[in-house]
């Protein structure tokens, strides 16, 4: 089972590093990092990822995880980048994205018409690619599968390998990582943060 990550400058670490922990754990899975070149890739705060292979090079997978990150904004104008998602997606059993990364589904074609979710200051964006934007933590559409922010990644991949391997290999999966959050405030989401808040953050990811 092929796993693609395809990298961008700017991409958030956690939105692949998250998802690769528990479906790296899927049976025969073959986790693959690459980018438009292959090399390192930096990511927001400097995090650096090395892509072993060039996208052209890779014609088929059985599942994407496309990241999200500040480099979203420059990634959608990549023609390559684009170009790869909407070619790829002919091949998927799953073609899914963590945060951001649901734009460049968007931008690729594959959003329209569908439900779709994203880090919740992309509300008013997802619906210029023709998707429509909800808050829920993890959406399915057929093969399609969308997370919100950063975090939810994890989320989203024990959801998926539930679907793949069944709901009791992926709480074994869910055990092995000693996923259990207990945050000390419950504040993640705009719906429990100030007005004051939400602003900072919005000034944060949309510059």
């Amino acid at each position: 089972m092929r796993i693609v990550f395809p990298l961008y400058p700017g991409f958030t670490s956690l939105d692949v590093i998250g998802p690769y922990e528990v479906l790296s754990r899927l049976p025969e899975a073959e986790a693959v990092f690459a980018a438009v070149r292959p090399g390192p890739v930096t990511g927001e705060g400097g995090v650096t990822v090395t892509a072993t292979h060039a996208l052209a090079d890779l014609t088929e997978a059985d599942i994407i995880v496309v990241p999200g990150g500040p480099g979203t904004r420059e990634a959608v104008s990549d023609a390559a980048y684009v170009a790869w998602l909407k070619a790829i997606d002919a091949t998927t059993t799953w073609t899914t994205s963590v945060c951001g990364g649901s734009l460049l589904l968007g931008a690729a074609g594959l959003l329209t018409g569908l439900e779709a979710t994203s880090h919740w200051t992309a509300a008013d964006l997802l619906p210029v690619f023709g998707a429509t934007f909800t808050l829920q933590r993890v959406v399915f559409q057929g093969k399609v599968v969308t997370a919100a922010g950063v975090s939810s990644g994890i989320d989203m991949a024990l959801a998926l390998f539930a679907r793949i391997e069944g709901d009791d290999a992926a709480q074994t999966v869910q055990l092995h990582i000693e996923y259990d959050p207990q945050p000390p405030f419950d504040h993640g989401s705009p719906a429990k943060a100030t007005p004051d808040q939400i602003q900072r953050v919005r000034k944060l990811v949309m510059g």
